[in-house]
């Protein structure tokens, strides 16, 4: 049956159209929020398509689909697909118990056929022996014999000859290690092998960016000339609409380039726009090859030819991991075009570490597990409360996938637990003191070292802080003292930087080094020690000139380390951590006024407490996960339900449970930090805010920085101490109060503040141009627009739920300037 655009709805996000039709598109964010809302839209709905309902799984949106799975009428009937999910009976036999009677259909046929091989610089191989059926494998495949030769002969071939002309058993020269191919030459390999368009897989953004411009470098075409003018014409059209301004700060013009020649990249770090031109570009076959990020897998219907993974090893946030056969089948299932191609290849390029043997063992097992990250959040309790009671939540939230899965995983977990228990009570037996409870002495010294290492982290952020503040106020012409390490010394300093966030000034050392200096060279301190004259014409990348400013440098050497001695100490602010101080010194007095303090064997009982603290440690560590899985997605219901009491949310005990005009305005706020939020609008906090500075609080509670952002020290727009600052502050204090509250009913942390995106939010929110915002920042453009749109999302929820009618209007103000150029597409 044919259904005309009259049939078809596309309510969520934007101008609704036709949202009376018969099929409407929705995210699975808004069908939850009418079902808690109890939209009579409803009463007519009888098909829910779950497409790629393996999004169950992921972390930030997984939830709302088991909400809906859960939630949704028993009278409308439930359609979920996937193309990777292995486990389908498991999660069939869940739907079967929530929802009835239900069919699970698998297929095991793939339409296009897989091959697998690998790309050496010897050229290109299939994986599997001849013979071996790749749809087919069996469990221990046998591998190309070619292949396996490769490094063999490459280690024959580098064993030392004997003057004998026999080669050496031992000893000698040792092989070369295999490099990878060029990523060019891979490139003309699939090019001469007819085996594009390909989508080969990069681990990282930057990757996938220094790929495309290695391979353009090479001067590699892969579009004809009309095919050039056809990705000019799309490519003008489509982005027609955005500002000129913010084209330099997205790299336009070179963008274009490699789409004009056929190459592009696709991560997260470019908008939105500009992914989806590429999309566009690729399914229209102008596009060649593709970078991408393990994120193009997921949800974006990009097949090709080829799949190309240049390595199988991948960095997870700690540590690089080999990939599971769950993710090598996730990424591979884009080779191969139904209709088009008759058969896919999946390429694993040789690298460093390679092993043919495990890639073999990954093709093999074609699996991928869903494995449910369902968590009750504030704003589901108060939802589900509100909408059902207290009992009924309990039964609905006992019947998630999440708590079907972790019934079924305990009996070690206990086990262990069990044994650890034992070994508690023998510690707590060795920790026997006939002058007082020992076990409570070792607790406060437990609590020392904690609050010990608190401040000196503080004391530390404060130091960097202090650091980055100095040297960004550095002045051409400022004469330096490191104190200690391998900068230690007198510089000058020769060309400023007054990057708030990692300023590093060019400066002169002793003996005409030339170096930057940053905060990380500075763990011990840096003094102003005076001025000298640099001539303004002076190029300090000039030797010659370097050893002249040198010179006059170590004339005037004790006249600056005279200045030293008399300035140092002075050019510190206000230490940091003195509340921390208070407590370190009360914890040392109780401590020392202990009875157990006196002890003769004190440090012998230290040692097994120690022992016995690391075992409670551990066991709490199991409790929690069996507690996380036995009954737990009610246990944790309840908890979050005793916090809301205690804040106000939630009145009442048991059935008569019910929620208060508080908790009223919470059912709007979805962000993970829904209850700091609240607590921030209740407090009143951002009351004085303008509409810039409220995004820019607001941001701190939604952005998750990268690893990169730890080593910088964010500017603050007005200071410190400006109406933004102190708003910044008073928000960690509600969270640091929130997470008190967590740690003492055994719930887990929420997200910290942070401010690592608040400068260019505040200045996104005030009409300033992209390329102005991102200036000095780390920040790709596509992950400024994607948290600009969670800011709009989150002050669109404060717009609704805020009970201050000033602060709602700024809210929606705060949309508004936020909500245009390249955010707005």
């Amino acid at each position: 049956r044919l259904f005309r655009s009259q049939n078809l709805g596309l309510p969520a996000g934007g101008p609704e159209v036709n949202p009376d039709a018969d099929i409407l598109v929705k995210t699975t964010e808004v069908l939850r929020n009418m079902i808690y809302a109890r939209s009579r839209a409803l009463d007519r709905l009888g098909v829910v398509v779950l497409d790629e309902v393996h999004y169950l799984a992921d972390r930030f949106r997984g939830a709302v689909w088991e909400e809906v799975i859960v939630h949704l009428a028993a009278r409308t009937a439930i359609v979920a697909l996937s193309a990777t999910v292995s486990n389908a009976e498991e999660f069939g036999a869940w739907l079967s118990e929530v929802r009835g009677d239900t069919r699970v259909i698998v297929s095991e046929h793939r339409p296009v056929p897989l091959w697998p091989h690998v790309l050496v610089r010897e050229g290109l191989y299939d994986l599997y022996a001849p013979g071996v059926d790749p749809s087919d494998p069996g469990p221990n495949p046998r591998l190309n014999p070619e292949l396996e030769a490769i490094p063999r002969r490459q280690r024959h071939e580098a064993e030392p000859f004997s003057k004998h002309g026999r080669r050496n058993g031992g000893g000698g020269s040792r092989p070369r290690p295999r490099r990878s191919p060029p990523r060019f030459a891979v490139v003309d390999v699939l090019d001469q092998q007819g085996l594009l368009p390909a989508i080969v897989f990069v681990f990282s953004r930057q990757g996938c960016d220094d790929a495309v411009d290695q391979v353009r470098a090479a001067g590699m075409v892969l579009t004809t000339e009309a095919e050039r003018a056809q990705i000019a014409a799309i490519v003008d059209a489509r982005c027609a609409g955005l500002p000129p301004e913010d084209l330099g700060a997205l790299g336009f013009a070179h963008w274009r380039d490699h789409l004009e020649a056929g190459i592009a990249a696709h991560h997260a770090g470019m908008i939105p726009l500009f992914k989806e031109v590429v999309e566009e570009l690729f399914a229209a076959g102008l596009i060649k090859v593709v970078y991408a990020t393990e994120t193009l897998a997921l949800g974006i219907n990009m097949p090709a030819r080829s799949v190309v993974l240049e390595k199988l090893v991948k960095w997870d946030g700690t540590g690089h991991k080999d990939l599971t056969p769950g993710e090598y089948t996730q990424l591979t299932g884009r080779a191969g075009r139904r209709g088009i191609d008759i058969e896919g290849h999946a390429i694993v390029v040789e690298h460093p570490g390679f092993d043919a043997s495990q890639l073999g063992r990954l093709a093999s097992r074609r699996t991928y597990p869903l494995v449910s990250s369902f968590h009750p959040s504030y704003n589901m309790a108060v939802n589900l409360v509100a909408s059902s009671g207290v009992t009924r939540a309990r039964e609905l939230l006992e019947m998630s996938f999440a708590q079907f899965q972790a019934d079924q995983g305990v009996v070690g977990k206990a086990r262990r637990v069990r044994e650890l228990d034992a070994s508690l009570q023998g510690f707590r037996d060795a920790l026997a003191c006939d002058k007082g409870d020992f076990l409570e002495y070792a607790g406060l010294r437990e609590k020392l070292s904690r609050a010990q290492k608190s401040a000196q982290r503080a004391r530390g952020q404060a130091r960097r802080e202090a650091t980055a503040e100095l040297l960004a106020g550095l002045q051409r012409g400022d004469v330096v003292r490191v104190r200690a390490g391998r900068r230690s010394g007198f510089a000058v300093v020769v060309q400023p930087d007054a990057d708030p966030h990692a300023p590093r000034p060019a400066v002169v050392g002793e003996g005409g080094r030339q170096f930057r200096l940053s905060v990380a060279d500075l763990h011990h301190g840096l003094d102003v020690a005076g001025r000298l004259t640099v001539p303004r014409k002076l190029d300090y990348r000039s030797a010659r000139s370097r050893k002249e400013l040198a010179a006059v440098l170590e004339s005037r050497r004790l006249e600056f380390r005279d200045a030293v001695g008399a300035t140092r100490g002075k050019q510190h602010g206000k230490r940091a951590g003195e509340g921390s101080d208070a407590q370190i010194e009360e914890l040392r007095a109780r401590i020392r006024a202990h009875p157990c303090h006196q002890c003769p064997d004190r440090e012998a009982h230290a040692r097994w407490a120690e022992r016995y603290f690391q075992t409670l440690r551990d066991k709490d560590r199991l409790a929690g996960e069996i507690s996380r899985a036995t009954g737990s997605i009610a246990a944790v219901f309840d908890r979050r339900c005793t916090v809301l009491r205690r804040l106000g949310y939630l009145a009442g005990e048991g059935e008569d449970t019910h929620v208060t005009a508080l908790g009223q305005a919470m059912r709007t706020l979805y962000s993970e930090n829904d209850i700091v939020i609240a607590e921030c609008l209740r407090e009143g906090l951002w009351s004085k805010l303008n509409p810039p500075a409220l995004a820019a609080v607001v941001s701190s509670l939604l952005y998750s920085g990268r690893r990169e952002d730890e080593t910088k020290t964010p500017r603050i727009p007005g200071g410190s101490n400006g109406v933004l600052g102190v708003a910044l502050r008073d928000t960690q204090r509600v969270w640091s109060r929130i997470d008190d509250l967590h740690t003492e009913h055994r719930l887990p942390s929420l997200p910290a503040p942070h401010w690592g995106i608040v400068s260019a939010v505040h200045g996104w929110a005030q009409g300033k141009s992209l390329d102005v915002v991102l200036d000095g920042t780390e920040i790709a453009p596509g992950d400024m627009v994607r948290w600009c749109k969670q800011v709009i999302d989150a002050l669109d929820q404060i717009a609704e739920s805020a009970l201050d009618p000033a602060l709602q209007e700024r809210a929606r103000q705060g949309v508004t300037a936020m909500r245009r150029g390249v955010v707005a597409y």
